[in-house]
């Protein structure tokens, strides 16, 4: 089944494109959001979003399908990329992944996100929209009405990374709610997904679809990004600190920019945690987020950090995690890696073989004949960079201090962090993370599954597209 060519990222590998052609896109877009984007309800929007997303969960749904025979064909490859779409994930991973994704998007979630970031009661400067009717706050001192209005960009430019669909689709999804039109330049090999997404919404609402464009090309091109970024009234980047820095500064000053680099996640789990009735489904939890996007992205486990004295032993908890590993191997098998990837992992296996057989605090458990899953465990508290694609430390550690120590380096850079304990001690633990800069604090199994109001980096994910206007009426008959 082909995809109609409705965006860039359709036309066939060959084709050029031009700086003239992204500015004529451009235009177009600015237009298409002036007639079909700008009049919408909020409530219509959602109301679509939540259509399509429900769709995307049935097993019939033809973009569905299509997302998964991709992922069916890339079982089939080893080594680098092959030309075609593929996914980059087996078919079981990818599934659970969109399920997780578009599970979230419900009427209530989208109006809980919408009442975070842009506050109960508050419409666009763009339309009356009733189901975000003004809001009017009084000052005591000075019996003044206050109204506030908030407007999306005309036009929204993303820059999206490759390693993992969901925050483009994300991206997608709020700059429709800020009504803006959008120009998503997607990294090369990796517009499939994305493509499908838009293609959705454009088969759900054509008017809308006409708001989107998505281009594929390899980064370097100035003369292409020079257009587009011209145009822009916001942009928005996922990348690299390097990647994000060289577009920051071809961002015209105009224009907004928000980036979000590279962060890293890790999992702390106390003795509380370690209840030998529950060990089980802890265990399964860690391996969920262990093996989600096979642990590609920021909200993966690179180190998972196990308080020693537990009913539960850490090396133990080492030794069950890897069996649950390659359990689920069977039934949610890693997708293909590049070769450099792969060569990463069997180097860094090669070290801790000859560690593990020189010293007792450190053992090492791994998939045979493959690279599919890893598990390091050892004493040294500090964090480690996973080369990723199911490749997990586990460190022994007396308490939090000591977790704290051991990731100092990182501070400011870590997104999340899953914690097994009490519910007497969770509270605790969550105000240090927070205070030592942690964003995102959940439990085990939820990592790679943030709620819709989720703050990226912690900042306002929708809040940060808006600009608002604040102003003051005297209220009547007062001084």
């Amino acid at each position: 089944m082909s995809l109609p060519n409705y965006f860039f990222a359709d036309l066939p590998a060959d084709a050029t494109l031009s700086p003239a052609m992204i500015n004529a896109a451009c235009e177009t877009l600015k237009r298409n959001r002036t007639k079909f984007l700008e009049p919408r309800k909020t409530a219509d929007i959602v109301s679509l979003l939540c259509e399509v997303a429900a769709g995307w969960r049935q097993p019939d749904n033809k973009f569905r399908r299509l997302a998964l025979a991709s992922a069916l064909d890339g079982e089939a490859r080893t080594g680098e990329a092959t030309d075609g779409p593929c996914s980059g994930f087996s078919a079981a991973v990818l599934a659970h992944g969109l399920d997780d994704f578009f599970h979230r998007f419900t009427p209530g979630n989208f109006q809980a996100l919408l009442d975070q970031d842009l506050g109960v009661g508050v419409e666009t400067a763009d339309t009356a929209d009733s189901a975000h009717a003004s809001r009017i706050t009084h000052h005591a001192a000075h019996h003044a009405a206050h109204h506030a209005f908030w407007h999306g960009p005309q036009l929204l430019v993303h820059v999206a990374a490759g390693n993992l669909p969901n925050p483009a689709l994300m991206s997608l999804t709020l700059g429709l709610l800020t009504r803006s039109a959008q120009f998503m330049k997607c990294s090369s090999g990796a517009s499939y997904l994305p493509r499908l997404f838009a293609h959705s919404i454009y088969e759900a609402d054509p008017k809308l679809g006409a708001c989107l464009e998505l281009a594929e090309w390899r980064g370097g091109k100035a003369d292409l990004e020079a257009a587009l970024f011209g145009e822009a009234d916001a942009v928005t980047a996922t990348g690299s600190d390097e990647a994000l820095a060289a577009i920051r500064a071809r961002v015209p000053a105009a224009a907004r920019f928000l980036g979000y680099g590279q962060r890293v996640s890790m999992e702390y789990v106390t003795r509380e945690g370690l209840r030998e009735e529950t060990i089980a489904q802890l265990i399964a939890s860690v391996a969920d987020d262990v093996i989600a996007w096979d642990q590609n992205g920021c909200l993966s486990p690179h180190v998972i950090y196990v308080e020693e004295k537990g009913q539960v032993e850490s090396d133990k908890f080492a030794e069950q995690l890897a069996v649950e590993l390659m359990r689920r191997e069977m039934a949610e098998p890693r997708g293909p890696i590049p070769v450099a990837a792969a060569a990463d992992i069997a180097a860094r296996r090669s070290l801790y073989e000859t560690l593990a057989a020189h010293r007792g605090d450190v053992k090492l458990w791994q998939s045979q004949n493959t690279t599919a899953w890893t598990v390091v465990f050892e004493h040294d508290v500090r964090f480690r960079l996973s080369p990723l694609n199911r490749f997990v430390f586990v460190k022994p550690v007396p308490d939090l201090a000591t977790v704290m120590q051991g990731v100092d380096e990182l501070k400011g850079k870590i997104s999340t962090v899953a914690v097994a304990t009490s519910p007497e001690r969770l509270r605790e633990i969550a105000r240090q993370l927070a205070r030592w800069g942690v964003t995102r604090i959940c439990r085990p199994g939820q990592m790679q599954n943030p709620p819709l109001t989720w703050r990226h980096d912690g900042r306002p994910a929708l809040g940060d597209l808006v600009i608002w206007t604040d102003f003051a009426a005297e209220e009547s008959g007062g001084n």
